[in-house]
């Protein structure tokens, strides 16, 4: 007998203390995988650590010996140090982690868990086991990778990553793995089949743009390098400086945001130079074409102190101390709309070459034909956007995300934003932290709105279970609530697995 599930895979730290050892960074954490499979009107909860290199070597250890973005660990001066420092010059960059707790990926028919190193992790979705140990550098040359890809509508998946020094010219590298790439009966890996669509060069060979998620049209690829920038030199001897991986990420005020359009389908960068003011962006929402314009949403920020409350010394401050210390320095995300023009009038009144109607954006000539670039401020204070992925590369309406406040336990709200009316509506209950919110569609829904919401929630009072919230994605009405008998901690990201089935 044929019977249909359906399973919500969840990636996130988990374990944060190994023997007498601590990591220093809430992104450190050991990667643990959670799984809410509905079937039959039920929701069943598993939970595994990822069985990484990276966890093996130190449950072995009973203490940290593999460094994570903020907790660097010194090799022993007793083990060859000198024998170790030449292969770290030699390599330039160092090894990393694979210890992937920011999201699941799905390559082909392939489930990876991820971060944004070389390395993931391929998992079975139903048992959460690790099939295997996958390194990008064995079928494209990178050296750090995206963990937020994009799916077209045919299922391909599109990606980016950074391929640094070692490998010959520095450059951002946009790649696509196509739908049919698996072979499970041989056990081949989809990216075996991976396509370079193109490079596009640093703006400076030696401090790279961070980035975390790009945007994607029907026919683009924009992304977005923005002057928070990665210091090669000083990632490479890091271990020698005594510093963190954290540490080598810089923002620079002064600087500009270039943004890069790319053709999809010719792997050529559209020749204008669009450009605006200094930002930080971690997660784009949204983008699409209109009328002879690019149009992309995401969340944005002034400055990169959104890392700094992550560090477990801040989270674990009293909530007054914490907001005292830091309330100069918070700067909140804000939903932020830009508009690329793909042709240009240059006797736009004003400069201003954009001719929608329905947003206050602008792209602005400038004398040496490049457009500056001023968005149109949407909504602020949500971060982890989500929305109904059917609508991904086109014109939308809503997305839903998580209100970030400065304080230890910044998400407590489940947000949803009308872009075109403005209007907003949340889910809150007292003591209760929703991961990021998940949008599935009800079956043959035509309207966008048309589904459910889907969040696993926490709560630092003992006498609330976890339970896996569901919304009415229209109303934010609680349709269900499943309690948990199970720890169960915050989350990051996750992939959700429309139909699967069993005999």
């Amino acid at each position: 007998m044929l019977q249909l599930f359906w399973t919500l895979l969840r990636n996130g730290p988990g374990l944060f203390k190994v023997g007498d050892t601590e990591y220093n960074h809430w992104f450190d954490g050991m990667a643990l995988i959670h799984s809410f499979t509905f079937k039959d009107g039920e929701v069943y909860y598993r939970s595994k650590f990822l069985r990484s290199d990276t966890f093996k070597k130190n449950t072995q250890a009973n203490k940290i010996v593999v460094s994570e973005f903020g907790t660097m660990i010194y090799p022993d001066p007793c083990k060859n140090i000198f024998s170790k420092a030449f292969s770290y010059l030699l390599a330039a960059i160092p090894d990393f982690t694979d210890n992937n707790l920011i999201n699941i990926i799905r390559y082909g028919e392939d489930y990876y868990a991820s971060s944004e190193v070389n390395y993931m992790n391929q998992i079975d979705p139903i048992t959460l086991d690790v099939i295997g140990k996958m390194n990008y550098r064995n079928h494209i040359a990178l050296n750090l990778a995206t963990a937020h890809p994009h799916y077209d509508d045919e299922g391909n998946t599109y990606n980016m990553g950074t391929a640094l020094m070692r490998f010959g010219m520095p450059n951002y590298v946009i790649f696509k793995v196509p739908v049919n790439a698996s072979d499970k009966e041989h056990k081949k890996p989809a990216l075996r089949k991976v396509k370079q669509v193109c490079n596009i060069p640093f703006r400076s060979t030696l401090f790279p743009s961070y980035f975390h998620s790009f945007g994607m049209t029907e026919n683009y690829i924009i992304f977005v390098e923005q002057p928070f920038k990665l210091d090669i030199v000083r990632l490479a001897t890091a271990i020698f400086r005594s510093v963190n991986w954290a540490s080598c990420l810089k923002y620079d005020k002064e600087d500009i945001t270039l943004i890069h359009l790319v053709d999809k389908k010719t792997g050529k960068a559209v020749s204008t130079k669009f450009y605006t003011d200094a930002l930080v962006v971690f997660h784009h929402i949204n983008a699409y074409e209109d009328d002879g314009h690019v149009v992309f949403d995401m969340i944005t920020y002034k400055d990169s102190n959104l890392y700094e409350m992550f560090y477990l010394v801040n989270l674990r401050k009293e909530t007054h101390e914490f907001i005292e210390t830091n309330k100069v320095n918070f700067s909140p995300p804000i939903c932020q709309r830009f508009v690329l023009p793909l042709t240009v009038d240059k006797d736009a009144p004003n400069g201003n070459v954009v001719r929608l109607k329905d947003t206050t954006a602008k792209a602005v000539m400038q004398r040496d034909g490049s457009l500056y670039c001023l968005p149109e401020t949407i909504f602020e204070g949500l971060e982890l956007p989500g929305m109904n992925y059917k609508f991904n590369g086109k014109k939308y309406r809503y997305f839903y995300g998580s209100r970030v406040e400065w304080t230890p336990h910044p998400n407590k709200v489940i947000g949803k934003v009308d872009i075109v009316t403005r209007k907003y509506i949340e889910w809150t209950e007292e003591d209760c932290y929703p991961s990021e919110p998940v949008f599935v569609a009800s079956p043959g829904a035509v309207e966008e709105d048309d589904g459910v919401i889907l969040s696993s929630v926490v709560s630092l009072n003992p006498k609330i279970s976890p339970f896996m919230l569901v919304l009415n994605a229209k109303t934010f009405e609680v349709i269900a609530r499943a309690s948990i008998d199970a720890s169960v901690h915050m989350d990051l990201h996750g992939h959700f697995i429309p139909t699967q089935s069993t005999n």
